[in-house]
């Protein structure tokens, strides 16, 4: 995983609510253990007709959305079912981050540790976003400033162990093996051996 500071892009938006991951990856599609190649059957379901052809009415589908790395959706993004490949083929398809009032819990976990940001913001703020697509934003982990065009800078949680793990482009695994030392010490000076 590469160290997040900032990510700065256009906005492209799905106003819908409720997409649940087996939307944003259907089930069929996770027969593998690699990241590779997700991105092409992210939102397959809404992306292609019955036969398999891009739908000019999806957003994605379109010119405008071209080189978009952050998405602004609907309400409760993420929910569903716990999936690992949901994150996964949103990143392989480009984008790095999502925007929304709420968050699925599971969603945001999975994310984080992979790499994707979750953003969570207030409804106000996600109006004007839902009604501004191509906005340019920017999103600093550092500082969890979400700044908007040029003027508008809003706060954004993010917990602590995620933050770190991201400014230093590490994932759990990696946080552990940089303790190898106090993990060490621990064990050769405990007053108790096994």
């Amino acid at each position: 995983m590469q160290s997040i500071t900032r990510i700065t892009s256009r906005t492209v938006v799905i106003p819908t609510s409720d997409i649940d991951t087996d939307q944003i990856i259907p089930a069929r599609f996770l027969t593998t253990t690699t990241r590779d190649g997700l991105g092409q059957f992210l939102f397959n379901d809404l992306r292609r007709d019955s036969n398999g052809h891009e739908r000019n009415d999806f957003v994605l589908n379109n010119v405008e959305a071209e080189g978009c790395r952050i998405l602004v959706a609907g309400n409760n993004f993420g929910c569903g079912s716990s999936r690992e490949h949901a994150p996964w083929a949103l990143l392989d398809f480009g984008l790095q981050a999502v925007i929304s009032t709420e968050i699925a819990d599971i969603f945001r976990n999975n994310a984080l540790k992979n790499g994707f940001i979750p953003v969570v913001v207030d409804n106000n703020t996600h109006d004007y976003l839902l009604a501004n697509p191509g906005i340019e934003v920017r999103i600093d982990i550092e500082a969890q400033i979400l700044t908007i065009g040029t003027d508008i800078e809003i706060g954004f949680p993010i917990d602590s162990f995620s933050r770190y793990c991201l400014l230093n482009g590490i994932d759990q695994l990696g946080y552990i093996r940089q303790q190898t030392a106090a993990i060490a010490s621990l064990e050769e000076n405990r007053p108790w051996k096994p």
